[in-house]
């Protein structure tokens, strides 16, 4: 996949399918939109995805800065998903003033040269968002694109969307959100040293360190699934900064993997959190944190991802 980033002086080489977005989560309706402009490939287009960095939100200060995936996160589900050109368009004071109608003639028509073009009904673009769906459609024969306009998906009943994702993430709904994402909510980057408490206790641990803007779920423990390599394991992670042994007040994920014993530091995995079991809460004492640590595996070896 190619990734054109930090620049707004480029021009993909012959005709594209293109979808636009901030693709927080990449979530089921993003991943409708994928696959549409992957489907455009048969036809000798480029499948193009165009984002923008940062993302509007942060850039905005709508969210705290915090999102569902980090960028890292994000491309590669993107390579995953059929991706064949990301552009992670820098998103300034002066870029987030392009008119609308701008937007579509110098960069749609005459950079990306779009035959094809995937959007949802609430799109929007362009100076203070005011691009939609049906400027798009009215400029499609002037600009030599055809634009298709995706229904939204649902989950429940529930039309999806990143915000929706959020609010599950935010509260430890673990379930629902894996639902609208249509995988488990998950966390990754190189294992760290930590502070070695469960291997003295029998239970070694690999740790994590999200980044700062890495959103995660309450500070809890979470059944869980670890990815290394391309292998799969039970797990289960502890969320948030282990106030019984530690005044760190940086949170990461510190997950018991089952039946594994290689030393993986350095390591890139993926944690999937596929159930919220207990808030975090500080221990009297050692021994009481030991009895409950082995009451969690013990609950974690027994859990079933599916019914």
């Amino acid at each position: 996949m190619q990734i054109i980033q930090k620049t707004t002086d480029f021009e993909i080489e012959g005709r594209s399918a293109v979808t636009i977005g901030k693709f927080d989560g990449i979530h089921l309706g993003h991943q409708a939109l994928l696959r549409y402009i992957a489907e455009q490939r048969s036809r000798g287009l480029k499948a193009v995805v165009f984002t923008f960095d940062p993302p509007p939100a942060a850039f905005f200060g709508l969210s705290g800065g915090k999102e569902l995936m980090t960028g890292e996160e994000k491309r590669t589900a993107f390579e995953r998903l059929g991706v064949d050109v990301l552009i992670e368009f820098p998103l300034t004071a002066e870029t987030a003033a392009i008119a609308p109608r701008d937007f579509i003639e110098g960069i749609l028509r005459d950079r990306l040269h779009t035959a094809y073009l995937a959007a949802g009904a609430d799109i929007s673009f362009g100076a203070g968002g005011r691009g939609s769906c049906r400027l798009l459609e009215a400029l499609q024969e002037p600009c030599g694109y055809r634009v298709q306009i995706i229904d939204k998906v649902r989950y429940q009943g529930q039309v999806i969307s990143s915000t929706a994702v959020r609010v599950q993430v935010e509260k430890g709904g673990m379930e629902s959100a894996a639902g609208m994402l249509g995988r488990p909510f998950s966390l990754s980057g190189p294992v760290v040293c930590g502070n070695r408490l469960g291997r003295t206790m029998g239970m070694p641990t690999a740790n994590l360190l999200p980044p700062k803007n890495k959103l995660l779920p309450p500070a809890g423990v979470y059944f869980s699934e670890v990815c290394i390599g391309n292998c799969h394991y039970r797990g289960i992670t502890n969320i948030g900064c282990k106030p019984t042994v530690s005044d760190s007040r940086q949170p990461g994920a510190e997950t018991y993997i089952y039946d594994f014993d290689s030393e993986i530091y350095g390591r890139e995995i993926q944690v999937s959190l596929l159930k919220f079991k207990r808030p975090e809460r500080k221990f009297s004492g050692m021994e009481e944190l030991r009895r409950q640590m082995r009451k969690d595996v013990e609950e974690g070896r027994a859990f079933r991802k599916f019914p």
